[in-house]
């Protein structure tokens, strides 16, 4: 399968059974992870991969995907803020192409307010900026990824 889109009744419609999701932040220094359960009912943070070579992020990313039995991949696609594309939204998405050949489907997810959301949540719990910059990745990952699954869940009601 390699579908790729910004149309979540597609992705659903790849996923019938639904199954368990990855999201990611991918930024130009790392990669933000976040994964949810079968149901698609909470997302939660769970890893940051620094970027190196396309080559060994993609490693990373296979055995992550692999040993978490994961079904489909949400990445969040950074977009102006009148919803037009950017450079980074191209990126994101050359980004998506790049993993079709993991037969998974993918959903490209508005992630406008996503880092920032998180940076607030965690600097109104008193985060130092080193706890802030360890963090934020993985839960804006898991921010878009909640946003994606509560869009995906919703859809089906």
């Amino acid at each position: 399968m390699k579908l790729v889109t910004t149309e979540r009744l597609a992705f659903r419609t790849a996923l019938p059974e639904g199954g368990r999701l990855i999201g990611m932040d991918v930024g130009t220094k790392t990669i933000g992870l976040a994964l949810c359960d079968a149901r698609w009912a909470i997302a939660s943070p769970a890893h940051t991969i620094t970027r190196g070579k396309f080559t060994k992020d993609k490693a990373i990313l296979t055995a992550f995907i692999v040993q978490q039995q994961v079904k489909g991949i949400v990445i969040g696609l950074p977009l102006n803020l009148d919803g037009t594309g950017s450079p980074r939204s191209q990126s994101s998405r050359a980004f998506a192409q790049n993993l079709t050949d993991l037969g998974l489907p993918i959903l490209l997810w508005d992630e406008r307010w996503s880092t920032q959301a998180v940076t607030r949540t965690l600097i109104s719990a008193d985060a130092s900026r080193a706890r802030r910059d360890e963090l934020v990745d993985k839960l804006a990952a898991s921010y878009i990824l909640q946003g994606a699954i509560d869009g995906l869940v919703a859809g089906m009601e």
